[in-house]
């Protein structure tokens, strides 16, 4: 490093020199370059200790060399750095440093893609420019950071889009030797969460153009010595023949001593779906909520048999049955059906019958929730047992929020179901009280149903007044029916288990409500009296037969008006009228209706025997007295 420093002259001029600027300039090719690298100059100030310490250890040369420099005048060139490098021919500044080596110059993509040769070799300087900004060779680092976004990104791509992901996967494994590998994948994923067993004629498909994961021509079968790996690729007709052929083999008690370990006291089908739509979502299956998104179900035809079912001969609380809640049971949030029939075998004999849903469209399907759901529908039409029903919102020509039931911060939705000419033996068959009298008819039936709002304790205290009514209601519903419709405790109705029940009903945390208002129409209706009367009270022995002969008397037409209230939390875990205690609750409400109509009558019939009699006498009276009159 070069220091200036002046002898004889002072200490003083010494230490200016010595603590003057000295710049350095980098070495650029052409004069435009060399004017924009003045503004980035570095300066850097010696202190005098510094520089008197580098002149002592100067060569003697050098200090002469330096003396016959100070000795003749020397000012610093005026002017800006500009003017400087005008000056000097080669560039250099004025305190430029000639016996360092000149930088090489870093090359630019310009330059790499002029000296490339072909294609390829222009793609990769391309693609490490575009990487690392440069065409040196990647280091570890780099590969490190290239495995860190794939791996990255990918999980992002499989939490954003598991349904495009999954199409991909499928895309790429579907091929004509893989496909009985994907349906068997696929299948054993099924059947795993499903319990039954899976078929599939043709391959998987993925439909880009409406973004879901496509099955044609699946079969679904349920049925006794079915294990979790009965999945194969195949028609679906051979597997229907192989399902009819194992339920005559069970009939006819052939079948493999495995096998009847599987007592087959459930539920069976087989059935056929054309065409299942559905979209994945990686987020809900690491919830444990399954991973099926959205669903659209086409085509659905089969049998759906309960022949092998059955019951013990003791009292069993249809509650008991319950489905259980399980890590994986599926949360859809969109679930469609189309065009399903399906033929119903009941037991004991029972006629079978048909049932069909024309459209359905559901906002949400839950296992655990599964009645709940479907009587929750945005739209639902089809037939059961020839008698059409409908479930579709509620219209009303008075004015939104006329009373505190319309409040949409308790309510979520009002919905009117609705079925007609229902006949009467789907609901007297196994039923104890009102229903289960009547032997003959048929039943219109029109619920206007309102569905609570989602929990939020501010809305809880907010209709809190509302919800204290409505628990008084359900609570004495309730005790009544757990009395009335059970054999066992008819021995229960005192003071002392009725507090009890009700200290138990305070227990539950959930206060959300589902209301009820029923219109049961019945028509051409027939009862008889019960030949055994054990399910009912000694209140309601009293009414048997009035109730039997007004409904006999007015048997044409018979109209029954009444309001369940039940807690939301009773749908938790039923598929089924029976097992929420919806049809108990049914049976009492018409009871007490049918009971209020009699009372109603049979004061009406005393009034008319009073207001007979009281005329009559009258009538006689003004007959004596005219007689007298006349006589005398």
């Amino acid at each position: 490093m070069p220091v200036f420093a002046a002898e004889g002259a002072g200490q003083k001029r010494t230490s200016l020199l010595a603590g003057s600027l000295w710049k350095r300039q980098i070495h650029q090719q052409n004069s435009n370059i060399q004017d924009k690298a003045w503004a980035s100059e570095k300066t850097t100030i010696i202190p005098p200790n510094t520089a008197k310490r580098l002149k002592s250890t100067k060569p003697e040369g050098d200090k002469e060399d330096a003396t016959n420099k100070s000795s003749a005048p020397h000012t610093k060139p005026e002017g800006t750095p500009e003017d400087a490098a005008n000056h000097n021919p080669e560039g250099h500044s004025y305190f430029h440093l000639p016996h360092l080596p000149k930088m090489p110059h870093r090359p630019t993509k310009e330059e790499l893609l002029a000296a490339a040769t072909g294609f390829w070799s222009r793609l990769k300087i391309r693609f490490k420019w575009f990487s690392i900004r440069s065409a040196r060779p990647w280091n570890v680092d780099d590969w490190s950071a290239f495995v860190s976004w794939f791996v990255l990104g990918h999980i992002v791509w499989i939490l954003v889009g598991t349904t495009t992901f999954v199409s991909l996967l499928i895309l790429a494994i579907n091929t004509v030797v893989a496909q009985e590998t994907l349906a068997r994948w696929v299948g054993d994923y099924l059947t795993q969460s499903t319990g039954v067993k899976v078929v599939f004629e043709s391959a998987v498909v993925p439909k880009w153009k409406n973004g879901v994961i496509s099955f044609a021509n699946v079969f679904v079968s349920r049925r006794p010595g079915q294990g979790p790996s009965k999945v194969s690729k195949g028609s679906s007709l051979t597997a229907a023949a192989a399902a009819a052929a194992k339920r005559q083999a069970d009939q006819d008690g052939s079948a493999e001593p495995e096998e009847l370990e599987d007592d087959g006291n459930y539920t069976q089908f087989d059935v056929t779906l054309d065409s299942v739509n559905v979209t994945l979502s990686f987020a809900k299956w690491w919830n444990g909520k399954g991973l099926l998104k959205d669903v659209e179900i086409k085509g659905v035809r089969g049998v759906l048999d309960r022949t092998h079912v059955v019951w013990p001969d003791e009292y069993v609380d249809p509650r008991l049955y319950k489905h259980e809640h399980q890590v994986g049971d599926f949360e859809i949030e969109n679930f469609k059906m189309e065009d399903l029939l399906l033929t119903i075998h009941q037991p004991k004999g029972f006629r079978p019958y048909s049932v069909s849903v024309y459209t359905c469209e559901l906002p949400q399907l839950r296992k655990q929730w599964l009645f709940y759901d479907f009587l929750s529908a945005n739209q639902m039409s089809g037939s059961f047992d020839g008698s059409l029903f409908n479930i579709h919102p509620h219209q009303s020509h008075s004015p939104a929020h006329t009373s505190e039931y319309d409040n949409p911060e308790v309510w979520k939705k009002h919905s009117r179901m609705r079925i007609d000419g229902l006949k009467i033996d789907h609901l007297n068959r196994g039923v104890e009280g009102l229903f289960g009298w009547i032997y003959e008819g048929n039943v219109d039936i029109v619920a206007d149903i309102m569905f609570p709002a989602d929990s939020d304790e501010s809305i809880a205290k907010v209709v809190s007044d509302l919800y204290d009514r409505l628990e008084a209601t359900v609570t004495s519903n309730r005790y009544r029916n757990f009395l009335e419709n059970n054999p066992y405790t008819t021995d229960l109705d005192t003071p002392e288990q009725r507090a009890a029940f009700e200290a138990k009903n305070a227990l539950d945390h959930d206060k959300r409500f589902l209301i009820m208002d029923m219109k049961v129409h019945l028509n051409d209706v027939r009862a008889a009296v019960p030949l055994f009367t054990r399910d009912l009270s000694y209140i309601n022995q009293a009414l048997i037969r009035p109730i039997v002969a007004y409904i006999n008397s007015r048997k044409t037409f018979i109209p029954i008006n009444c309001r369940i209230v039940k807690k939301a939390h009773e749908f938790d875990g039923s598929w089924t009228i029976y097992d929420c205690g919806l049809m108990e609750d049914l049976s009492a409400e018409t009871y007490d209706a049918f009971a209020k109509d009699v009372t109603d009558s049979q004061a009406r019939m005393r009034r008319f025997k009073k207001v007979g009699i009281w005329s009559i006498s009258l009538a006689l009276q003004a007959l004596f007295m005219t007689m007298s009159g006349s006589v005398a």
